[in-house]
């Protein structure tokens, strides 16, 4: 059974694009600091902080499985005056958010080319804008949008898959330790990125989506 490895399994986009590849006929290595196995998940427990660990985890399933794509979707964010943040949340979002993704695709790119398949990096919409407060977050997640794409006109030759997909605000779990959250009529669904990352595999082998920008139609943020 073709095998895709997914980060961030444990909730929200990740979760649903888990449960996704699943119904397509994938087995998913799940990865997420706590998360349990199910039929067709394999759970891999792991802080992606801990960049040293990665290697060490995921090379014996290069052995064991065909892997054939890679969707990086776990991160975190913190919204604060740049000089209020810790040096070591500097340190942490950096790694899950960019270096963790960015070392999964060295170890799983050579596989994945071998049986022509894809890879997804699920960004954000600070990405693609500069938004106060969010000058971390932002750097971290255009600096997985601009590794994305780069990496699709080095590998295009190989019939590799690369697809950045930029969400506005999304109803997940990722808002909870936040002093802010989307308004319930302005919140994407988790069923707006599956139905794109659909789409998207669906497509004939000869066409591919580079980027997609997924924006709900309304904007408003409730203060908690």
């Amino acid at each position: 059974m073709e095998c895709v490895i997914i980060t961030g399994a444990s909730s929200g986009i990740g979760k649903a694009l888990s449960k996704l590849c699943i119904s397509r006929g994938y087995h998913v290595l799940g990865l997420a600091r706590t998360i349990q196995p199910t039929e067709n998940l394999t759970a891999i427990e792991i802080d992606l902080s801990q960049t040293h660990s990665i290697e060490k985890l995921i090379s014996p399933y290069l052995k064991s499985l065909t892997i054939v794509g890679l969707i990086n979707c776990a991160g975190f964010g913190r919204f604060e005056p740049h000089e209020e943040l810790s040096a070591q949340t500097i340190i942490d979002m950096t790694a899950v958010n960019l270096t963790a993704p960015m070392l999964l695709s060295k170890l799983l790119l050579r596989t994945i080319k071998e049986h022509q398949g894809f890879m997804i990096n699920i960004t954000s919409i600070e990405a693609t804008k500069s938004s106060k407060f969010s000058a971390l977050y932002s750097a971290t997640k255009s600096g997985l949008r601009a590794f994305g794409l780069a990496l699709f006109e080095e590998v295009r030759k190989s019939g590799v898959q690369i697809v950045t997909i930029n969400p506005d605000m999304t109803d997940t779990a990722f808002f909870d330790q936040l002093r802010f959250q989307p308004n319930q009529k302005a919140a994407l669904d988790v069923t707006a990125i599956t139905q794109a990352v659909e789409m998207v595999l669906d497509l004939p082998k000869e066409a591919t989506i580079t980027e997609l920008t997924i924006r709900p139609q309304l904007f408003k943020i409730d203060k908690k």
